[in-house]
């Protein structure tokens, strides 16, 4: 029976340490997704950007020969984009005064305590472990 126990010890101890196998090698996996994310995100806004470029281009073009003068093609994209602009800076006031409200700092308070408790009640692993190696 010693010698079950003892077996069943092993094969425990051979299943967990498979689990850290496979944890280590998602933990890598996912250092790498999140440079690739960083990555398609940068090239994302680049894209973005060269795209609201040329289409503000464009339309200074239609607006040009639809006026029959740059400068009040210039002008009425100026304009444009300064109510853009404007529109984005009063969404942004809006969200902010939304974040402080009575009701939505509460519950940002609360969960801060909470997360605050949760770190300090959670033990810390032993050092070999936290990098996902074995001891």
């Amino acid at each position: 029976m010693l010698a079950e126990l003892g077996q069943f010890g092993r094969a425990i101890r051979h299943l967990f340490g498979a689990q850290l196998a496979l944890l280590a090698a998602e933990l890598g996996l996912a250092r790498s997704a999140v440079s690739w994310m960083l990555l398609a995100a940068l090239a994302a806004t680049v894209a973005g950007v060269g795209l609201g470029l040329t289409l503000l281009g464009l339309v200074g073009v239609v607006l040009a020969s639809w006026w029959g003068s740059w400068f009040w093609a210039l002008l009425g994209l100026a304009v444009l984009q300064l109510l853009f602009l404007l529109g984005a800076i009063i969404l942004f006031r809006r969200c902010m005064h939304w974040m402080s409200l009575p009701a939505t700092r509460n519950e940002w308070g609360a969960m801060m305590r909470e997360t605050l408790h949760r770190d300090a009640d959670e033990p810390a692993a032993p050092s070999g472990q936290r990098d996902g190696g074995t001891p």
